[in-house]
């Protein structure tokens, strides 16, 4: 299968994706580039190719997730990998088994590729300097996730050709958003604008240090933004109450119809899921015309495709 490079001299060398804020806007470049070779076999009767033939890729969860591990078992599926579902109450982390202890066995077991959900930040890295396999970071604590960045800025790309110049805003529990910290790092390395938009509750204590605008008014930016990702709250990480009441935030930071009708008529609607409706954004706005949400969903699986495809050929030609 022929795929589309950015650039000939270019080559892809790492074996495992941890982050975003360690790779160049070209290699970032590169998997978007790749993926767009990927898109076309979610087209077809037959809805496969080699690439990953005889490998063996884990899902190793141990967080609940429904879209993002589906989209990985999915991707490894088309690629014709063999895939293992491992979630953390089916394993003996619950008897107190380790994860190192976890994926020493699964390796032992002849696995390639480890895609990995985990509370603490850092995991991902821990495991790659513990294991030969390749790692990738399905989401580690409140550190982050590489690949909805990724399917994130390939979304913006695909619809509008370029991010350079765009202002984007990212709306809502920026604190506790492993998505935000990796949309802004892929965001502001290919040219785009990032603000952060909530209450001060929910903004990170570094943020002063993070390469972003900071807004605590959803209304003055609104209509200067290109694209806004609106963030879900996350309840189940919340200490104590970051804000007065749902009534109070949807107020003040919720995606309305109203707010849409002050905003450029072209604007991109996005959202990470799953969708907290009537509180993030209304449900006209989050199925409306001007929303991307299931355009996310569906590029997600052609760059994961990619990610997976990319970090085993870097394996296979670092051996």
């Amino acid at each position: 299968m022929a795929l589309k490079r950015k650039s000939k001299e270019f080559k892809w060398h790492n074996k495992h994706l941890l982050g975003l804020r360690e790779l160049s806007a070209e290699e970032i470049t590169y998997i978007l580039d790749t993926a767009k070779g990927f898109e076309q076999i979610s087209t077809r009767s037959v809805k496969k190719a080699p690439p990953l033939r005889g490998k063996v890729v884990v899902n190793l969860f141990f967080e609940d997730s429904t879209r993002t591990r589906i989209s990985f078992s999915l991707a490894a599926n088309r690629l014709s990998a063999d895939i293992i579902e491992f979630t953390k109450k089916d394993s003996s982390v619950s008897k107190g088994e380790t994860l190192l202890d976890t994926a020493k066995n699964l390796e032992a077991m002849g696995i390639d590729i480890v895609v990995i959900r985990h509370s603490a930040g850092g995991a991902p890295r821990f495991l790659s300097r513990n294991i030969n396999a390749c790692v990738v970071n399905a989401g580690d604590g409140f550190n982050e996730h590489p690949t909805q960045g990724l399917l994130d800025v390939y979304t913006i790309r695909k619809i509008r050709g370029t991010l350079e110049g765009l202002k984007i805003a990212i709306v809502g529990d920026v604190a506790h958003s492993r998505v935000a910290r990796s949309d802004m790092w892929a965001m502001t390395k290919l040219g785009a604008e990032v603000i952060f938009v909530g209450p001060p509750t929910l903004m990170p204590a570094e943020v002063g240090r993070l390469p972003v605008k900071v807004s605590y008014n959803l209304d003055e930016v609104i209509e200067k933004v290109d694209v806004v990702n609106m963030l879900r709250i996350q309840f189940e990480r919340l200490g104590g109450n970051p804000f007065p009441s749902i009534r109070e935030y949807s107020h003040y930071f919720g995606l309305t119809v109203e707010r849409m009708n002050k905003a450029k008529s072209d604007i991109l609607v996005m959202h990470p899921g799953p969708i907290n409706r009537g509180l993030e954004i209304e449900s006209e706005v989050a199925d409306g015309k001007n929303s991307v949400i299931l355009e996310q969903v569906t590029n997600g699986l052609a760059v994961r495709m990619a990610v997976l495809f990319l970090v085993n050929q870097a394996a296979a030609e670092s051996r």
